[in-house]
């Protein structure tokens, strides 16, 4: 049985990270089930209304912002495309009929479903910073807005979470609510480890990331003047933009390490596999994920992981990696210490990570989010 299909999302690459990315990689599955027809609301960077064709059955249309920076959303930003989408959401909907809307994050995009709840059912796919608790800069924000969260999403017909640990963290917000799990996907063809996968001298660290506060990059970089007071050989790569760059590459100077880090800004989407294989082991120190894709394509790669323990990492972490109890610097040095010392540790994480990215494919993901579509619209397969 064939039906229409509205998305909604409020970033989609080049705008946004891990949600934008597993939106984009959805699509290409479904791009191949002609039965399937898919319109998709999102952004783009630049005022303006742009129509773009993702293949016979997707059309893509994205509203125009005035956007300072592609992956961080200032508020003004998240309201400039919840008023102008509104206007597009309402002539799309005169135009076409749907038979179901798939929101990406409870808001904004979750907002425009809700009000439209008795005529379309929807679901929301929360990543994240639409879970209270989630975003540290956000703690008033989730306080003022947490009535209105909660109708989104007992509105819903369903809620979906990408990760076990946001699903706890989105039921300690609402407890009675069913919330359902569909983890991210990788590509393991695009992402996979280079030829002689061994770690280097000095060992090179990557963190691929947004700089915020959230992120807690700063503890990194005091883990490098940490590893380097006790004599360990190395570097750190960060690839990500954010507006606590400044900030960052100032503490990096402070801290007397700016020969051992290297910002690498923002690196187009096409050359991350490469910056991967350069790369011997992926960090990351944030305060709350949903489920990393950074995580998931370094693991792709064959890189072994230091991680804190958020949510997401049940899911990704076994004997592949390092899970970091204690954030802070010298916890995180004595992870680095491990894997420069141990090399036999070093290549079992190694191919533990590939082994467990490849149980991840894109192709489950969506089958699982058809099997969420045609649940909500009782066809039966």
């Amino acid at each position: 049985m064939s039906y229409n299909l509205l998305m909604l999302n409020f970033e989609f690459p080049p705008i946004g990270g891990g949600a934008a990315n597993a939106h984009y990689y959805l699509l290409k599955e479904y791009a191949n089930i002609n039965e399937l027809r898919i319109d998709v609301l999102t952004s783009a960077p630049k005022p303006g209304f742009v129509k773009e064709i993702f293949s016979e059955n997707i059309t893509i249309y994205k509203v125009g912002l005035h956007k300072k920076n592609l992956h961080y959303w200032r508020k003004t930003e998240v309201f400039e495309w919840l008023f102008k989408a509104r206007l597009y959401y309402h002539k799309m909907l005169r135009r076409d009929s749907y038979d179901l809307i798939h929101a990406f994050f409870g808001f904004p995009a979750g907002w425009l479903c809700y009000k439209t709840a008795k005529r379309l059912p929807y679901i929301i796919s929360l990543r994240g910073s639409d879970v209270p608790g989630y975003n540290i800069r956000l703690g008033l924000d989730y306080k003022l807005t947490a009535g209105l969260f909660r109708k989104i999403w007992s509105s819903a017909a369903m809620v979906v979470a990408n990760s076990n640990g946001l699903r706890n963290l989105a039921l300690e917000f609402m407890p009675s609510l069913d919330i359902a799990v569909i983890p991210n996907g990788i590509d393991t063809e695009k992402f996979h480890p280079s030829d002689e996968q061994k770690p280097r001298e000095p060992l090179r660290l990557l963190t691929v990331s947004r700089l915020i506060e959230r992120k807690r990059v700063d503890i990194l970089l005091k883990a490098i003047r940490r590893a380097k007071e006790i004599s360990l050989d190395v570097n750190l790569y960060i690839a990500g933009e954010g507006n606590l760059g400044d900030s960052l590459r100032s503490l990096s100077r402070e801290l007397g390490i700016s020969d051992r880090v290297f910002f690498l800004g923002r690196v187009p989407a096409e050359k991350m596999p490469e910056i991967y294989r350069d790369n011997d082991v992926f960090v990351m120190n944030s305060a709350h994920e949903g489920m990393s894709n950074a995580m998931l394509e370094a693991m792709a790669s064959g890189l072994p992981i230091i991680t804190t323990d958020c949510e997401g990492v049940e899911e990704l972490i076994t004997n592949n990696g390092i899970v970091v109890r204690q954030s802070n610097a010298a916890s995180f040095a004595d992870a680095f210490k491990t894997l420069v010392k141990n090399k036999k540790s070093y290549k079992q994480m190694s191919i533990a990570s590939r082994e467990e990215a490849q149980k991840l494919n894109w192709k489950s993901v969506a089958r699982q989010y058809l099997d969420c579509y045609n649940k909500v619209l009782e066809i039966k397969v």
